[in-house]
């Protein structure tokens, strides 16, 4: 297992563990339910650029140490942030709405593997990733509201994960939302028992591996670009457009000439 740190003898804030095509990144702040801090924002940034490089990295799962996924912002941060000149605190928060809008165009696929307390900041993170899977017990919160904040940064990608009107609901009551209720609501995909989360969230890793690199890659753009995009014909030309120039790549030719053969693509890069 890989990990990452900041140097001298201080706690690993990040671990990396390889499982087959699969990187789990481990947020590894237990005693503090993995809050983030600059950091670790820092040394996420960092190991998401390191494993884009590995081709047999196809790809990441986000999780977390202990008992929680992310309990959101470190409070100590946070307090003495309410100290900070308006540039230095607004830096802050230009580093995690870096991070996130890093992993929601990161061209290999994230999966959250989301147990105990995924909220503020730990809510986001899950919203940025592109498939949630959540053990039953999981539980999301946007508090801030009731702390005089606001969900800034996360908006965005909780709006986009789990729709205006509820993310309306959530921001703004701050209530608790149960995994088997996210599900519902289609915040999170695969809600399953604590013990079947890990078998879960390999099964889906498993899947998308399955999958041409540059194919998942072009597909993320396509879905950003066309989310809430007007049905006009230029649309439609652009669409059609992208197929055609994917349709003539050497991974969509190997990919059907694999299909027709009756065995699995030989994919590169």
């Amino acid at each position: 297992m890989d990990v990452l740190a900041k140097t001298g003898p201080d706690p690993v804030f990040l671990e990396i563990e390889r499982r087959g095509p699969a990187a789990w990144l481990w947020l590894n702040r237990p005693e503090l339910r993995n809050a983030l801090n600059g950091e670790l924002q820092d040394i996420l940034v960092s190991a998401f650029e390191e494993l884009e490089n590995e081709r047999n990295i196809r790809v990441l799962v986000l999780a977390g140490r202990g008992q929680a996924f992310c309990a959101g912002g470190d409070l100590s941060r946070m307090a003495q942030a309410a100290r900070m000149t308006s540039a230095r605190s607004k830096a802050e928060a230009v580093r995690f709405a870096r991070l996130l809008y890093r992993m929601h165009t990161y061209p290999k696929p994230l999966i959250a593997r989301v147990h105990g307390a995924a909220f503020a900041g730990g809510m986001g993170l899950a919203a940025a990733c592109d498939l949630i899977v959540a053990a039953e017990e999981a539980e999301f919160c946007l508090p801030e509201a009731r702390i005089g904040l606001v969900p800034a940064m996360i908006s965005p990608y909780l709006v986009r994960a789990m729709g205006e009107q509820q993310a309306r609901r959530y921001a703004l009551t701050g209530e608790r939302l149960a995994a088997r209720e996210a599900q519902r609501i289609g915040f999170v995909h695969e809600c399953v028992a604590a013990a079947d989360l890990d078998a879960r969230v390999e099964k889906f890793a498993a899947q998308l591996a399955q999958a041409g690199p540059q194919a998942l890659a072009r597909s993320k753009k396509l879905l950003a670009r066309v989310a809430g995009a007007p049905l006009t014909p230029r649309l439609g030309a652009e669409t059609a457009a992208l197929l055609a120039q994917v349709r003539a790549g050497a991974e969509a030719r190997e990919g059907i000439r694999s299909f027709l053969e009756k065995r699995k693509p030989r994919w590169s890069g």
